[in-house]
């Protein structure tokens, strides 16, 4: 398993990871298999989503935050509910096929960090397995 640190800047924002787990995959010489990519937080998830046109990721976290406001008369006491109930929605891990030593992403998936709770030092961890 290789732990990836990623560095957030904003409390809610979508970081594109796809080159950084691509790395991964890369150095690992699988060619054909799966990856496993999680993260170990309960304010952060991950989403496989369009990675050209950046205002897709805009627009999520802005409906998002429609469905999930910031406050919201949680009960929760370290007042981050949101994040919470956000990173939940969107989860904590992903998986993709391997081919040909590459991540056999669609033409415009990219694979993203989505962070709730920030700014912060996440980790991703990433898991090869060859098929």
């Amino acid at each position: 398993m290789v732990r990836l640190q990623v560095r957030t800047s904003s409390r809610a924002e979508l970081v594109d990871i796809t080159a950084e787990v691509q790395s991964v995959v890369r150095e690992s010489g699988v060619q054909q298999g799966v990856c496993h990519v999680f993260v170990p937080h309960t304010t952060a998830g991950l989403t496989l989503n369009e990675n050209c046109d950046p205002s897709v990721a805009e627009d999520i976290l802005m409906v998002l935050d429609r469905l999930v406001p910031w406050r919201g008369g949680y009960h929760h006491a370290e007042g981050n509910s949101a994040a919470h109930i956000k990173a939940s929605l969107l989860g904590n891990s992903v998986t993709v096929f391997i081919r040909d030593r590459a991540l056999a992403l669609g033409t415009w998936q990219g694979l993203y960090l989505a962070e709730f709770d920030g700014p912060r030092q996440r980790q991703v961890w990433v898991k090869i397995v060859s098929a």
